[in-house]
């Protein structure tokens, strides 16, 4: 089943400050600050969250759809796309634009200065769900403000199931928004942080925001994810990683996890497992696309996790 990844592209440039911030910036002048910086070691990853989610999706056998939107500077990852075979004919090409961008620079303390670029992002409104064909299933990922709005909608409309996932978009939205959302998605899932965010601004409970969605899923890091769904909570265990070295697309990993196993008509638990494994497998490698398990490997961990054969 084709799986239509509505969210971002965008290319993740991470710089490592050999020093520590704080022995650079005076405090009483933080009024006129002025600095600079120098970071001799650099790396470029290719990210975003529907880059990031297709990549996993494909690792186990799924058929990603990515609906993006793409700068002039795109050549490089449509290219890395073709070589993993995931489609790009709903990847849209901004001509004036730039592909979102991520600068991150970290110190040693691994405090972080971050700047986000969003360029071609702000463009995604223009796809529309309906020009992809024989689509069964989606998520809305974190994108363009109106593209998650517009898309949320399109989906509802043409009757296709699909889990929302505000992310890192969060803020964009207010309650009236969230709730909107809510009302038309068939799952949510969120990370511990979010939930609250979303609670908040809603004013609902975890339990009442359940309640409005087929399940809701919320991850909590080492302590794994709670899911809501039928009326019951479960819980679903993180599965130890061979090494934590870099959190970055975890969470992208784990929903390539859920909608794998929707995708095959698995229970959202049993989704939620595969989840876990993903993750698990992700945070051991740095950069968010550069994990590259062979399909055994992920039944492996699966069944070393949870005694239980991978069966989908």
């Amino acid at each position: 089943m084709s799986v239509l990844i509505c969210g971002s592209i965008a290319y993740d440039n991470i710089m490592v400050f050999p020093d520590r911030f704080r022995n650079h910036i005076l405090p009483d002048q933080i009024h006129i600050l002025n600095v600079s910086f120098l970071v001799p070691a650099m790396r470029r990853e290719y990210g975003g969250c529907a880059g990031n989610i297709a990549y996993s999706l494909k690792l186990l056998g799924g058929e990603p759809v990515i609906m993006a939107t793409v700068g002039q500077d795109a050549g490089p990852y449509l290219e890395r796309l073709a070589r993993f075979d995931i489609t790009d004919v709903h990847v849209r090409r901004i001509a004036d634009a730039f592909t979102a961008q991520c600068f991150i620079t970290t110190d040693l303390d691994d405090n972080q200065i971050t700047a986000f670029h969003p360029g071609a992002m702000s463009f995604s409104h223009e796809n529309r769900v309906s020009d992809a064909e024989g689509i069964k299933l989606g998520i809305v990922a974190p994108d363009g403000r109106d593209g998650m709005l517009e898309h949320a909608q399109q989906f509802a409309d043409a009757g296709i199931p699909f889990i929302f996932d505000p992310g890192q978009g969060m803020p964009m939205f207010d309650g009236k928004d969230l709730l909107h959302f809510l009302e038309l998605a068939t799952w949510c899932t969120v990370n511990d942080y979010e939930a609250k965010l979303l609670c908040d601004r809603t004013g609902l409970t975890e339990a009442q925001v359940a309640e409005r969605v087929e399940a809701f899923i919320v991850t909590r890091g080492a302590e794994g994810s709670r899911v809501y769904h039928d009326g019951t909570v479960s819980e679903v265990a993180c599965v130890p990683a061979a090494a934590v070295l870099d959190p970055t697309g975890c969470g992208d990993a784990y929903r390539a996890g859920l909608l794998y196993g929707l995708s095959r008509g698995v229970d959202i638990v049993a989704s939620a497992r595969l989840a876990s494994v993903m993750g698990s497998i992700k945070i051991a490698s740095r950069g968010p696309q550069n994990h590259a398990p062979t399909r055994e490997e992920i039944a492996r961990r699966h069944r070393e996790a949870f005694g239980v054969e991978l069966a989908f």
